[in-house]
């Protein structure tokens, strides 16, 4: 079994209630361009889950995260192939789109209203229930 790990990446809400979420738009292949999800890539040989998060975000985004625990849903993508997300957070640089059309910061509200629009990358959408909860938390602290 192979895996692709996705980041997601958080940071407490400007307004200080809550927190918020970084999508980024993919760019390509074709059946899901201009649609978001959460950043991050396939595991090398050899490679943990938070090591391969930790070198994707860094080549996607620019940045250096620190990976905390896995969300609850494992997603299959094929026969072969699983996807699985980590919570992350910021530790070193700014998010710049280097291999995604777009990044965007969304609050449970945005995020809720991108899944029933249908502008999430499919697979994603597994998530959306389990970063609701924690976007909705006012203390916003780590992800339980």
């Amino acid at each position: 079994m192979r895996f692709v790990v996705a980041g997601a990446v958080i940071r407490p809400a400007p307004s200080g209630a809550g927190a918020e979420l970084l999508l980024a738009q993919r760019s390509y292949p074709a059946d899901v361009a201009g649609l978001w999800e959460l950043p991050g890539g396939k595991l090398a040989p050899g490679e943990t889950a938070e090591q391969a998060l930790v070198r994707e975000l860094a080549e996607e985004l620019a940045v250096t995260v620190a990976v905390g625990a896995a969300l609850s849903e494992q997603v299959p993508l094929r026969a072969d192939l699983t996807l699985v997300a980590h919570w992350a957070r910021v530790l070193d640089g700014v998010p710049r789109a280097v291999e995604h059309h777009g990044l965007t910061w969304v609050d449970a509200d945005r995020l809720a209203a991108m899944a029933e629009s249908g502008v999430l990358v499919p697979a994603d959408t597994a998530w959306v229930p389990e970063l609701l909860t924690y976007l909705r938390r006012q203390d916003s602290g780590e992800p339980s």
